[in-house]
């Protein structure tokens, strides 16, 4: 049997990775296992972007990037981040827009964008170098038991022989996706919704700069964004960089995207035509991948000793990039009400607590799910009486005094 730790984290994406790093900040230790093996990495590795356009990227909220600094990670990822200092909002064919700057909301940014690749190499190294975290990938979860005062896990490794192998802890915590191992071993049931969309996600270039400005941009087919990115070398927050490089979410119907997966002149074509020139003139696309977009939703997220966190939890739309963020701010919360518990000496895996953090999550939660099904909903329905509905609505949100600061401040995670 291994040694015993006091959390295990299963799934060591960038959600796992933080989780654990949010505990170890707080002097908590855990065990995370994960699926997949994880590359040989080290600090002295070139740090330089090998593809210029291949990259996928996620959008960081104001209140992410507070996360990240609270634990003294920030000054490892910024190179690699750029800050959005403004976002439009457009309709394509139609009259209402609106536009939030970071001076009107008087913040240092809306947040900021970085590249997956990136981000994961950060966190992983992080994760390494903290004695507090130990990591046990390829590692296959095959069963859970709870008892009164603990949870036990069994796994073994993925292509080998070795015997199945113990772990023991106070609480488990899955942040193993939205097709979670976890989840059916507890017999948690989701509820899942098909928004019949695919997601086509890349990186573009562009003949015109940034500017550090994100583009929301609506289409009969499903929302559409341009967020800037940093330039191939650098920090992409130094004010002397134009910044050419964009990262791209199209979302077209099921069925529609191997079109825009193999021919880069269609691809680039149809996004002139839905952004216009806002962006410039789209020059060059990188490989592109395709995600069919579900709404998966964990009908519990606390069983006993256990939490559902992250995409297991709640997979989301990706309009407005809130998905990320909405689990980063959960992981924050529980790793801060662990925390608490082991300065009281308190059971860290008391189901009591963790029904309480189920029950604090719930009302931010429902808000960004909210929000995002009325975006996409609001957005590609096409009765022109709600369409004349939004387009007023977004003059209203432009104009509206006291409107913008609420809805930035949601958008920012400050507000929960």
């Amino acid at each position: 049997m291994l040694s015993e730790q006091q959390v295990l984290i299963v799934g060591g994406g960038h959600v796992g990775l933080s989780f654990a790093l949010l505990l170890a900040h707080h002097g908590i230790a855990s065990t995370l296992l994960e699926k997949n093996s994880y590359p040989t990495i080290s600090p002295n590795d070139d740090q330089t972007r090998s593809h210029y356009l291949d990259s996928r990227n996620t959008a960081l909220s104001r209140r992410t990037v507070q996360i990240y600094e609270e634990i003294g990670l920030w000054s490892e990822l910024q190179s690699h981040a750029c800050r959005i200092d403004a976002v439009q909002i457009s309709e394509q064919g139609s009259f209402g827009r609106a536009q939030l700057n970071k001076e009107d909301e008087q913040v240092e940014s809306f947040g900021q964008v970085m590249e997956n690749a990136w981000l994961g190499r950060k966190l992983l190294l992080a994760a390494q170098e903290e004695s507090l975290i130990t990591i046990i990938d390829n590692a296959n979860v095959t069963a859970v038991e709870q008892q009164k005062a603990g949870v036990t896990l069994r796994f073994n490794y993925y292509d080998t022989d070795e015997h199945e192998q113990e772990l023991q802890a106070s609480l488990l915590v899955a942040c193993d996706g939205r097709d979670s191992t976890i989840r059916p071993l507890l017999n948690i049931g989701t509820t899942t919704y098909d928004y019949k969309q695919t997601a086509i996600v890349g990186v573009v270039q562009t003949d015109k700069p940034h500017e550090h400005v994100a583009i929301e941009r609506f289409s009969p087919a499903g929302p559409l964004a341009v967020l800037p990115l940093t330039d191939p070398e650098g920090d992409g927050n130094d004010d002397y960089q134009k910044g050419y490089r964009r990262s791209v979410v199209w979302v077209c119907p099921t069925g529609e995207e191997t079109q825009y997966l193999e021919d880069d002149a269609h691809f680039l074509q149809t996004l002139q035509k839905a952004f216009g020139q806002r962006a410039g003139t789209f020059v060059a696309a990188g490989r592109r991948g395709a995600y069919p977009l579900t709404r998966v939703l964990a009908k519990q997220q606390v069983d006993g000793r256990c939490v559902i966190m992250g995409n297991a939890a709640h997979t989301l739309h990706p309009v407005a990039g809130q998905g990320f963020n909405l689990c980063m701010r959960d992981a924050h919360v529980l790793a801060q009400m662990i925390s608490a518990q082991v300065l009281k000496g308190a059971d860290i895996g008391d189901p009591t607590l963790l029904k309480r953090y189920e029950k604090s999550r719930q009302t931010d939660q429902k808000r960004v799910i909210r929000f995002c099904d009325a975006v996409v909903h609001g957005f590609t329905h096409p009765n022109p009486a709600i369409k004349l509905a939004r387009n007023v609505a977004l003059i209203a949100f432009d104009k509206l005094p006291n409107i913008k600061p609420l809805i930035a401040n949601y958008a920012m995670g400050l507000k929960s």
